[in-house]
């Protein structure tokens, strides 16, 4: 036990780089197309979400449990963007690969914290469709607007949480060797492993987050959709069934676009070059922004007619002002 004790007292010194480089899309070519690129996806990104959260909030209307997870992803959605595209082009069209230890950590924990809850809120919008499905009658009892705060608090307290256990075990690391990460951004896995000390917490604690984040969720939501698939087999008419089936048509879009070209990129594992990796996995992480928004416009009856009746409204105060002028 003295022993002990007396190991606990030594100072331990951890060697920190002052700045880490970023390396993952030099030597590929032409890809300052794909820079413009990422501009277009950004700003089409922070102007969809942006309607759809204004929209949201200014009909009353959808001021439902369900439009409040809507709401949350919209917002989730514009603030990974703005953390991750505006540093991505900064740091690889102006040429400024270096990003400081502490910047690089950072940039970490909020890329992170916005990925996970991009699909913890696939999860809470799984859970308001099956419950809408298989128990319509209770419902407006099960699915409250104080349910959906609970739940989605939960989410952010969670996320938060694990990713900064993440970046915390990466502070135990020494790096005394390259400080080059063959990423687009400051990736965990890459960071870790460039660390000169044993990382296995860190490579465990990966794992362990990589299983609450996107296996447990994508198990949580296949399942719930095969008891929604049940539950419509149930139905009499055909007519019936679509029309349930329709209401989960966004959701499952969203589902589609986020975990397909991540679930293809761990599958295929060392068969993808790495250039190719990188690339397929910077659009996993920028395009659910950009086509979420899409994907409600076009496909939730709600928002459209929100969407018509706003601008309806607006052109009608238009005209009301241009007759008091006319007078």
């Amino acid at each position: 036990m003295n022993s002990f004790n007396s190991a606990l007292g030594k100072n331990i010194t951890f060697v920190r780089p002052a700045y880490f480089i970023i390396s993952g899309f030099s030597g590929i070519p032409n890809i300052k197309y794909y820079y413009v690129f990422l501009c277009f996806v950004y700003v089409v990104s922070v102007l969809g979400n942006t309607v759809v959260m204004a929209v949201i909030y200014l009909d009353h209307n959808l001021r439902t449990p369900k439009y409040v997870a809507v709401f949350n992803l919209a917002f989730v959605d514009l603030l990974g963007s703005s953390a991750l595209v505006p540093k991505l082009l900064d740091i690889f069209l102006f040429n400024h690969p270096y990003i400081s230890y502490n910047d690089c950590l950072t940039f970490l924990f909020f890329c992170f914290t916005c990925l996970s809850m991009q699909v913890l809120n696939l999860v809470a919008l799984s859970y308001d469709r099956l419950i809408a499905i298989l128990h319509p009658l209770h419902y407006q009892v099960k699915v409250t607007h104080r349910f959906m705060l609970s739940l989605i608090a939960f989410f952010w307290v969670f996320a938060i949480t694990v990713d900064l256990i993440a970046v915390g075990l990466l502070t135990r690391l020494s790096f005394c060797r390259s400080v080059v990460i063959n990423s687009y951004f400051c990736d965990h896995g890459q960071i870790y492993r460039l660390a000169c000390n044993d990382y296995m917490p860190s490579d465990v604690f990966a794992l362990i987050l990589i299983s609450l984040i996107l296996f447990i969720p994508l198990l949580f939501i296949m399942l719930s959709y095969v008891c929604i698939g049940y539950a419509l087999s149930k139905v009499a008419t055909a007519q019936e069934r679509y029309k349930a089936f329709r209401t989960c048509t966004a959701h499952l879009s969203l589902v589609a676009i986020y975990f397909i070209p991540i679930l293809i990129t761990f599958t295929a594992g060392s068969e993808i070059p790495p250039n190719a990796r990188i690339i397929n996995l910077s659009l996993a992480s920028i395009f659910p922004p950009m086509l979420n928004p899409i994907i409600y416009v076009l496909q939730t009856q709600e928002i459209k007619g929100s969407i018509k009746k706003i601008l309806k409204v607006r052109k009608e105060s238009k005209m009301k002002v241009k007759i008091v002028i006319i007078k």
